[in-house]
């Protein structure tokens, strides 16, 4: 008889566990219908630079450059000066199209500049006139910029926007 016994708490044992998983599995299943599982990219919020702008147009030993006149689909996402960084100034923006268009500028020495703020794009033979400047394009694998290189700073205008809209950010930016 003990073998009898032996065989049936096996399979007590057994039908437990297939209850004890079909439970769990139930419980799991109403939580994951029951939280939100949005896979779409989240909502980039949108930041007020004007206190930064007028902080770095005092200190900055150049012309800090902002747009103006861009249109409200161009969302401003992030903004830094560090005067202790070359006068480094960043305006960061996602343009009408949902691509990343920054506008850096620094008194730091050209090359190194905008190899850092352009990751690395090169230089092109291509130029463009933007209001009274002249501006030259490079291309990169991630980014593509403008660039304006002025006595005391370099300006770039940069991202994973086409040079169309690079251009339109060159043309909105006002130093005053």
């Amino acid at each position: 008889m003990a073998g009898a016994n032996g065989k049936n708490g096996k399979q007590k044992t057994a039908r437990d566990m297939v209850l004890s998983l079909a439970v769990i599995s139930l419980a799991a299943g109403v939580i994951y219908l029951f939280l939100p599982h949005d896979d779409s990219a989240p909502e980039l919020k949108r930041v007020d630079y004007r206190v930064e702008l007028l902080t770095a147009r005092r200190a900055a030993s150049y012309p800090v450059a902002a747009p103006q006149g861009l249109s409200a689909d161009w969302k401003a996402t992030s903004v830094r000066f560090s005067g202790a960084s070359f006068d480094a100034w960043h305006l960061g923006f996602h343009d009408s199209e949902g691509d990343y268009v920054a506008v850096e500028q620094s008194a730091q020495k050209p090359a190194v500049f905008i190899d850092e703020a352009t990751q690395s794009a090169r230089e092109t033979k291509v130029t463009q006139r933007i209001g009274d400047a002249t501006w030259t394009r490079y291309e990169g694998g991630r980014y593509d910029a403008l660039v304006l290189r002025e006595k005391g700073s370099t300006t770039v205008v940069t991202g994973t926007a086409p040079f169309d809209r690079l251009t339109k950010m060159a043309q909105a930016l006002r130093t005053s």
